[in-house]
């Protein structure tokens, strides 16, 4: 069956705490949008605000050529005469060939928060429906608290339903506004609906009781064929229907078609584009799209996995444009190593105590708290030193930091750092921004003349985590360094009760690493990491 997908990430999804998409982050993304396969994409309520506004000027300019652009907003005031209502008018002047609009079908709202009567409220309804069909426009009419307002006055949310049909709504969108059903009642409900109208129904679900997706599906079957969601599940207090988990479940789950199989796989790339320009991280167990979503990290699974992935993937990830990804920890087991090198054409340049010996070295890290499902930089470092045993470019012989504090405002860091390479000792001193910038400076200086490509690798991010808090300032601390060459960018990790320490030890692997990657363009040693660097 052909179900209509109607995206308001634009709208409903800025209603999200911490969300804020600018005119040219909303027309990329309905561009976008267009480009999966979206039906429908509500632009935002032109009448509320001046970004929204502009957006729909500036959005007669996008060439869509599947989605139709919609406009949202709300039934006319009951002050007002319908032609003369102020939003009614700017969803007009839009100039979208769709509208959606929202009218109160819970008696209790009607009363307290319009503060008119029922026989008021289907008025307004019906007089605001057939003046945009009047205009041309497909009206798209959202039922809103129609699941509340059923459960407290079944006839009264009929009528208001009955309204907007009667007036031409072309689209009768139930709406659990609150987010609060119970799937089973939802779809007892809708098939109470679908018993009593005929055309299209839709179902608009929040999340607050994290069922949004799951009433989605149900209303589905009971006969709705329009839903809609917002990418990623962004919106207001726990956010909207996932409209990647839905799209993703009526396609593989259900035997629904969406925007079909062959866009399916954007659907990812999608979603992590929407998160970029929202400037949130992407949920990493985010169902179908999250990065973790077809990761596998216990030995046990991993064997499995090897020898069919289906036995721990309920879809295979390509079918989204996801990937399959195998993490590396101390609850591995021999089959996550074997995975990884055999991937890439690695296991037969590692005998089988060699691999025994990588394993055994990753899970004494793990117990130290090195954490290597985040460090793949020092997870390359660990096979390209065990694929080269003895390759050493420099020894540390010393180091020295030490930073002083003037008038309570101002720091002076100097660092010294000796090393001995294959010509010799080298020292340098260096006066830094704290005290891992300076040793930086200093082990950059002393191994100039010898490799000089090292100027190219530069420090991107630098994260700092207490792994056991209860012991104050003696406790040891995990430190994520992230680094970039213009080329690629990777992440090393040190661990100490010294947090110098332990930046030092992530420092240095970082350099060791790109010297190894030097000494030997191996393309399949890279590949070994490119599920931990695929997507970061």
């Amino acid at each position: 069956m052909r179900i209509y997908t109607f995206d308001t990430t634009l709208r409903d999804g800025t209603q999200g705490e911490a969300i804020s998409f600018t005119v040219e982050d909303k027309l990329m993304i309905a561009q976008k949008l267009d480009e999966l396969g979206i039906d429908y994409i509500e632009g935002g309520w032109p009448g509320s605000n001046p970004r929204d506004k502009e957006f729909f000027v500036r959005a007669r300019e996008l060439r869509l050529h599947h989605a139709r652009l919609t406009a949202f907003g709300s039934t006319r005031f009951a002050r007002n005469r319908v032609d003369r209502d102020p939003n009614v008018r700017a969803l007009l002047e839009a100039g979208t060939p769709a509208v959606a609009i929202f009218g109160k079908t819970w008696d209790f709202h009607a009363r307290r928060a319009l503060g008119i009567t029922e026989e008021e409220n289907l008025k307004l309804i019906s007089e605001t429906v057939r003046y945009l069909k009047e205009h041309g426009r497909e009206v798209i009419f959202d039922a809103e608290h129609f699941f509340d307002g059923y459960k407290a006055n079944p006839g009264f949310a009929l009528r208001c339903l009955e309204a907007a049909k009667a007036a031409g709504a072309d689209v009768l969108v139930l709406c659990d506004t609150n987010g609060g059903t119970l799937t089973s009642q939802v779809a007892e409900i809708v098939a109470e609906v679908r018993r009593r109208f005929d055309g299209t129904l839709g179902i608009h679900c929040h999340n607050d009781a994290d069922l949004a997706v799951a009433n989605t599906l149900a209303a589905v079957e009971q006969g709705c064929t329009h839903v809609q969601g917002t990418i990623n599940g962004y919106g207001e207090r726990c956010g909207n229907a996932n409209l990647c988990s839905v799209i993703a479940n009526l396609e593989l789950k259900m035997g629904h078609t969406t925007i079909g199989r062959e866009k399916l796989t954007n659907l990812t790339s999608v979603a992590r584009f929407v998160a970029e320009l929202a400037n949130l991280p992407l949920r990493a167990d985010q169902p179908y799209v999250g990065r973790s979503a077809f990761a596998h990290k216990g030995g046990v699974h991993v064997s499995a996995v090897l020898k069919d992935a289906a036995t721990y993937e309920h879809v295979p990830p390509a079918l989204v444009g996801n990937r399959q990804r195998v993490l590396l920890s101390d609850l591995s087991g021999r089959g996550n190593i074997f995975y990884k090198l055999k991937q890439h054409g690695l296991a037969d340049r590692l005998s089988e105590e060699a691999r025994r010996e990588l394993l055994e070295r990753i899970k004494h890290l793990e117990y130290r708290g090195y954490e290597l499902e985040a460090a793949e930089g020092t997870f390359e470092l660990l096979v390209r030193e065990a694929l080269h045993p003895g390759l050493r470019f420099f020894e540390l012989v010393s180091f020295e930091v030490t930073t002083r504090m003037e008038d309570d405002k101002h720091s002076r860091t100097h660092a010294t750092v000796t090393v001995r390479t294959r010509d010799g000792v080298h020292s340098a001193t260096a006066q830094g921004h704290g005290p891992v910038n300076a040793l930086d400076l200093c082990l950059r200086q002393c191994l100039a003349s010898v490799y000089p490509s090292i100027a190219n690798v530069r420090l991107t991010d630098y994260k700092v985590r207490v792994l056991d808090s209860k012991k104050g300032t003696a406790a040891r601390v995990r430190v994520l360094i992230e680094w970039s060459d213009h080329r690629r960018s990777w992440t090393t990790v040190g661990v100490s009760d010294n947090i110098i320490e332990a930046s030092w030890r992530a420092l240095v692997d970082a350099i060791r690493l790109e010297l190894m990657r030097l000494s030997e363009q191996d393309e399949t040693i890279e590949k070994v990491v490119e599920d931990y660097c695929w997507g970061v």
